[in-house]
């Protein structure tokens, strides 16, 4: 004996009916409590988009995923190698080893007289860099540095304060500003002049002190 029971659901059904009947279930409020926020729905989305690219990497790459990581890695060292060349490090680098004069030396007046005629032109970087030599070359002068090639700013300001005191602090501010401007591609301005202007009469007017031996 066979018993027939009756089905309410029907065997066929319709386009927008299935919809209808879908947009009604998934408006119960349990489902909205269950549904990821829009930050959750924004990661996940990312992580499916990173995953896809990652397993399209690895079928043209050789080694798959360890061939991935190993040019990555690489990658990596590049820009690295590029940023330290090119960026900020290397300026900070050139700072503490490019020289002040980079070819034959003008007496301290001539570089004095370059640089009020750069000021009065506007062109301060020029101005920044001429009186710093102006600076450094009357300290050559006075025989308070010795005269010799390849010496940098932070070099000229470290011997020159150990003899010059009162001004050794302006000294290291000055190798500072004209580091800047000459090596760091910082753009001198009236403020840097003026001030590399009153570090060149203090040192002229400062007197040397005796240095004691070990």
């Amino acid at each position: 004996m066979v018993t027939f029971f009756p089905v309410d659901v029907p065997v066929d059904i319709d386009r927008d009916t299935a919809r209808a009947r879908a947009l009604s279930e998934l408006s119960d409020p349990k489902y909205a409590r269950e549904r990821p926020g829009p930050l959750e729905q924004i990661f996940q989305w990312l992580y499916d988009r990173i995953m896809d690219f990652l397993d399209g990497v690895q079928s043209v790459v050789p080694g798959g995923f360890l061939g991935l990581l190993i040019i990555l890695a690489v990658l990596v060292v590049l820009a690295v190698v590029v940023r330290l060349k090119t960026g900020k490090v290397a300026r900070s680098g050139a700072r503490g080893g490019k020289q002040v004069f980079e070819d034959r030396r003008l007496s301290a007046d001539d570089y004095r007289r370059a640089a009020t005629e750069a000021a009065a032109a506007g062109r301060f970087s020029d101005a920044v860099r001429d009186r710093f030599r102006a600076v450094v070359r009357a300290l050559e002068e006075r025989a308070l540095l010795d005269v010799r090639s390849g010496r940098t700013a932070d070099e000229a300001a470290a011997e020159a304060g150990a003899l010059l005191p009162d001004v050794a602090q302006a000294l290291r501010e000055g190798a500072r500003i004209f580091d800047d401007v000459h090596y760091g591609g910082r753009t001198g301005t009236e403020a840097a002049y003026r001030a590399l202007s009153e570090l060149d009469e203090r040192c002229r007017r400062a007197r040397p002190v005796a240095l004691v031996g070990p």
